[in-house]
């Protein structure tokens, strides 16, 4: 709250002393677009960064970043004020002028496919966002090699959409691949290694494998204990996947004592109120009355 006063009375002084087309005028409303949008207010937000792509545009031919960089923050802020049908066409629009300025292959225009994707499976189009994420993964094998990091987030981004779209063994075929790509780049320890143990676990889970989610889950809980420690974010967000694994494959008292001890922890260590602490006791609630 204060940056966004900070931010607003800021730009009320430069409109007023140096004038609305002024470089000082247009970066403070940049900033008060910002401050609104990690304040959690991006409906609000929307106008301020409408207002600065406006104004970046009339300068694209000398600062064509500046220029790409607003039409993604624009797409972002759309996105986050659920207004997808917008931020979609925003963002399709800087795929075409990074596609047009840049080229294909330009790492700004991958940047900039990867949002619109991410705009497609936020708007729940996952279907669109697959078909996206199949061209990007395409692209970066062709550019940067099968197993570069940006490579496997993007192969793992495909899965998230193959498994939002009910295509689960293609899912999985995509999550197993990204494992096996993070083990031998990263090493059996690195978070990102131990997150897509627990990815994989989860697509398990929903094909409805349980004895594989369950070795999985176990395995990332495991991990993330050892590397993150027991108390992490991470690590209670495994154990809450792993505790509705064992109530899924009957096992109900494994179930009830670990998302007893996880629910403790979470009100430990996590702010007042945090969603993880709330889905936790609700499904301690709903498993073991409380």
């Amino acid at each position: 709250m204060l940056a966004i006063a900070y931010w607003n009375e800021i730009v009320t002084i430069s409109d007023r002393t140096l004038g609305p087309a002024h470089r000082d005028t247009l970066v403070a409303g940049e900033r008060l677009a910002e401050a609104y949008l990690s304040a959690g207010r991006a409906a609000e937000s929307v106008p301020w960064f409408r207002w600065a792509l406006a104004k970046r545009m009339r300068t694209a031919g000398s600062e064509p970043d500046a220029a790409s960089a607003a039409q993604l923050k624009l797409g972002r802020a759309l996105v986050a004020a659920n207004q997808f049908t917008d931020a979609i066409t925003v963002l399709d629009g800087a795929v075409r002028d990074s596609e047009r300025t840049r080229g294909a292959d330009d790492t700004g225009t991958l940047l900039a496919r990867d949002e619109l994707a991410a705009a497609y499976r936020a708007g729940d189009q996952a279907s669109h966002a697959m078909r996206l994420y199949q061209r990007i993964l395409a692209d970066r094998e062709r550019i940067w090699g099968a197993q570069h990091p940006e490579t496997t987030t993007t192969r793992e981004k495909l899965a998230d959409a193959a498994l939002a779209d009910g295509r689960v063994k293609e899912a999985i075929r995509h999550y197993k691949r990204a494992l096996a790509d993070r083990e031998e780049v990263l090493g059996p320890d690195h978070p990102d290694t131990i997150a897509a143990r627990g990815n994989l676990g989860y697509a398990y889970h929903t094909a409805g494998r349980i004895a594989s989610a369950l070795q999985l889950y176990e395995q990332a809980c495991a991990g993330y204990e050892r590397v993150l420690g027991a108390d992490h974010p991470d690590t209670l967000a495994r154990r809450a996947n792993l505790a509705h694994a064992y109530y899924t494959a009957g096992r109900l008292t494994d179930a009830t004592a670990l998302l007893r001890d996880t629910a403790a922890r979470c009100e430990r260590v996590l702010p007042r109120g945090d969603p993880l602490t709330r889905s936790v006791q609700e499904s301690l609630a709903n498993i073991a009355g409380g």
